[in-house]
């Protein structure tokens, strides 16, 4: 099956006057994101820490005539978050929408995997990052005293496990993201903020390049899937950009499969 080409420039005004942060915008699922939030009228701060991965991705954006903020952050540094946060804060005047996608995942069979180097270093790429930046913008996305969000993404990896994926560390941490998200829907009702996350499938990213390189793996992906083709970063963009809008204001503590269906079966 042909993929159109995904659409490029300005596309509507869903969220016009909202101020989002996106982490992991350097790249993948998170760069998707940036750049459909500013095709849709956003004010995006992109966040990696990969500058020059930044400065690609935001001149790309402007072939398309639009623009983002960058910013440079280590996510797993307590201190390094509340600057970040701080500062956008300060220079946007609000913080709106929140849109966790920075992750490290380290994939190690169990016998291989030590503790610090690949454990750990998981954990606190996938768990540690999400934690800090909400924690960080909780205030400025209750000050707002009506409707604000946050979106986290987690993983069908979260659900299912997938033979020949070596995925222990990163279940365990998307896993958590799970749990993570409907606690924090809980406690962000009182103070006007929503809180979702998107479990997505086989994504085609820079970070999924090598395992995707190997056709058993590619075919044991697929058949999986109910869709004959495996996801874009787009794909999951433009389901962020619903739960980042006024048209998601009843939506909390909820969890979007975005897999082409394969957990459905």
């Amino acid at each position: 099956m042909t993929r159109q080409a995904p659409a490029r420039g300005k596309l509507s005004d869903r969220l016009a006057g909202k101020v989002a942060v996106v982490t992991g915008a350097g790249s993948g699922i998170g760069e998707g994101c940036a750049k459909m939030f500013a095709r849709h009228g956003a004010c995006a701060a992109a966040v990696d820490i990969d500058r020059a991965a930044l400065e690609r991705a935001r001149t790309e954006l402007k072939e398309e005539g639009l623009d983002f903020a960058i910013r440079q952050a280590d996510l797993t540094d307590p201190g390094a978050v509340g600057d970040l946060v701080a500062g956008i804060g300060a220079e946007f005047g609000r913080i709106d929408v929140l849109v966790n996608a920075a992750a490290v995942a380290d994939f190690v069979w169990i016998e291989e995997m030590d503790y610090e180097r690949h454990w750990r270093r998981t954990l606190a790429g996938e768990l540690d990052t999400v934690f800090l930046m909400c924690k960080a913008a909780w205030p400025h996305l209750a000050a707002g005293g009506s409707d604000a969000s946050i979106v986290n993404l987690a993983s069908v990896n979260a659900y299912v496990a997938l033979k020949g994926s070596a995925a222990l560390a990163h279940t365990a941490g998307k896993g958590g993201v799970l749990s993570m998200t409907r606690q924090l829907a809980m406690e962000g009702a009182p103070h006007g903020i929503r809180v979702n996350s998107i479990s997505p499938g086989m994504i085609v990213t820079g970070a999924t390049k090598p395992v995707l390189e190997k056709p058993e793996f590619v075919a044991a992906v697929k058949e999986k899937l109910m869709l004959d083709r495996l996801g874009q970063p787009e794909d999951i963009a433009w389901m962020a950009v619903y739960l980042a809008s006024d048209e998601s204001t009843y939506v909390t503590g909820a969890d979007f499969r975005v897999d082409g269906g394969a957990l459905a079966w």
